[in-house]
């Protein structure tokens, strides 16, 4: 395993390279996508370190291979968090680069954005071993094309990400819950787009089938939480509110994918929010467990690692408009199937002409990110 400490070693590491390389800061995402096919691993886990964190001015920088757990407890001294909200679903050693590698985003993302729009600037290692920067410290300070946002979510096909600025917010004072019981899916949609439309400024909205229950989040002061809380509350009638601490322990377990019964496979499915309870009710007809978040729009499924349940759920997202994910599975089934939609003829030659000016080479973690 090629494991630099720093960023001078990383590009060497790259120049000298005369074979593919599989990328990944702890592997704790290596059970993600396709199997990657390479000589060597490179892992970013030597690289590791906040190397500016300015609260006041809400702006973190750190390296690649920094611990997802160091960066939250250095943010919780300070009273701040990561406003996407990554999913803690692939454990704490995840890095921050593979977080913004795979463009990890929670429950937030229908309020706050994804890590995509948090992401200020980046500082990488391109396929020929040249170090870049992109971005900065501050917002809108990108002419031209926004590198930083392209990388993030590139699963590390482009270059190596060295390290990373982003944007952080302070912790809210309080969090409140309106639960709504007895719902079936397309009713626990209705409810959630009922409290995304309110004036209340839900910050997290899902639906579990196996609770047939609909969780709407409020994020504030106490008193404006109390407030809108009860407000939402009575457009429901009989609503539950859950407390702070109540309703922390929810969310980390919808971020993290825990309501979900133990699987083999894991898959995501992204579609319009509407189409969300149809998708649910085809995978759940094969024995797929689920739950809804991002208002519907995200379909959380797991079950069987088996080709048949892949092909349900493809199909599934196909009819729904959507597009699948698969998230975690055994090497055997991700070597086999289409781990994501296949790519139209258009978007795959431009996506060979964006990796080709970055990667000319092709070494970095190839075929992650195609379907078969």
């Amino acid at each position: 395993m090629l494991r630099p400490s720093s960023e001078t070693e990383l590009a060497e590491v790259v120049r000298g390279a005369r074979e593919p390389l599989f990328v990944q800061g702890n592997g704790t995402k290596s059970g993600m996508l396709r199997p990657v096919q390479a000589a060597e691993t490179l892992s970013l886990s030597g690289m590791r370190g906040i190397t500016l964190y300015a609260p006041n001015e809400l702006v973190m920088r750190a390296r690649a291979g920094t611990r997802l757990a160091e960066i939250e407890a250095a943010l919780a001294e300070r009273g701040q968090q990561m406003i996407a909200e990554p999913s803690h679903l692939f454990g704490p050693e995840q890095t921050l680069g593979g977080i913004v590698g795979a463009n990890i985003s929670g429950p937030r993302r229908i309020s706050g954005g994804a890590m995509r729009d948090h992401v200020l600037g980046v500082r990488c290692v391109n396929g020929t071993g040249e170090v870049l920067n992109f971005g900065g410290r501050v917002l809108k300070n990108v002419t031209g094309l926004d590198v930083a946002k392209l990388l993030t979510g590139s699963f590390g096909t482009l270059a190596v990400l060295s390290e990373i600025t982003f944007k952080v917010l302070p912790v809210t004072e309080a969090t409140g819950t309106i639960v709504v019981h007895g719902l079936d899916a397309p009713a626990g949609v209705a409810a959630m787009s009922a409290g995304l439309g309110s004036p209340f400024s839900v910050s997290g909205a899902a639906y579990v089938p196996a609770r047939r229950a609909a969780y709407l989040r409020i994020e504030d002061f106490s008193p404006s939480v109390a407030y809108r809380c009860e407000k939402l509350r009575q457009q429901f009638g009989e609503a539950e509110v859950l407390n702070t601490e109540d309703s922390q322990a929810l969310w980390r377990e919808l971020r993290d994918a825990a309501v979900l019964p133990a699987g083999e496979a894991l898959w995501r499915v992204s579609v319009a929010p509407s189409r969300g309870p149809s998708v649910l009710q085809a995978a759940e007809a094969v024995g797929l467990a689920g739950y809804l978040d991002w208002g519907g729009g995200l379909v959380w499924l797991t079950g069987p690692a088996s080709e048949a349940a892949h092909g349900a759920v493809c199909d599934a997202a196909r009819a729904a408009g959507g597009v699948w994910w698969l998230l975690r599975a055994p090497e055997p089934l991700r070597a086999a199937v289409a781990v994501v939609p296949p790519e139209t003829q258009a978007f795959a030659a431009l996506r060979r002409r964006v990796q080709q000016s970055f990667d000319p080479r092709g070494i970095f973690n190839p075929l992650k990110l195609q379907a078969a």
